[in-house]
């Protein structure tokens, strides 16, 4: 197992657009938000403090293919992020962390913690513009460098193409 990432290794590896492969997490498994993908920004350093754009198309509806965004800041407390979100959502926060990522920083997993209105969840991503074949494998021989449990791993969802790579 590698050794958890820092706050230094998190503000290098998270900065850019990331397309979520893998998840358990019901938000992106109704069918109402599909091709889910997050940006992050550095804002600060010190404390560390992104930016996040969780961005998808809506699945269903007369919007169905409408390109969506949720909005929102995470500030890491030394152990995990804490979202808040912008706007109408300002009152709502979550917590996530960074569960393990490649040495190239190409893949990552996330683990999302219980929160207001939603379960407790795992998102595998992978840097938008990566070529990364054959994710699934990737992730299923070396879950715990990922931070993942079999169990967890079992539980995913692989969506569209970037499961495969």
């Amino acid at each position: 197992m590698r050794a958890p990432l820092d706050e230094q290794a998190m503000a290098d590896l998270l900065p850019g657009s990331w397309i979520v492969a893998a998840t358990n997490f019901p938000m992106w498994l109704s069918g109402e938000r599909n091709e889910p993908r997050f940006e992050y920004g550095v804002l600060s350093r010190d404390p560390l403090v992104l930016s996040d754009d969780m961005g998808y198309t809506e699945g269903r509806g007369k919007r169905a293919g409408a390109l969506k965004h949720i909005l929102g800041r995470d500030t890491f407390d030394g152990e995990a992020f804490v979202w808040r979100g912008a706007g109408l959502l300002k009152l709502i926060t979550s917590r996530w962390y960074v569960a393990g990522a490649s040495d190239d920083g190409s893949i990552a997993a996330i683990h999302f913690a219980k929160s207001l209105g939603n379960p407790a969840g795992v998102a595998v991503i992978v840097r938008e513009g990566s070529s990364v074949p054959e994710i699934r494998a990737i992730i299923a021989h070396s879950t715990e460098d990922y931070g993942l449990t079999p169990e967890q791993f079992a539980s995913l969802s692989w969506l569209g193409s970037s499961a495969t790579g």
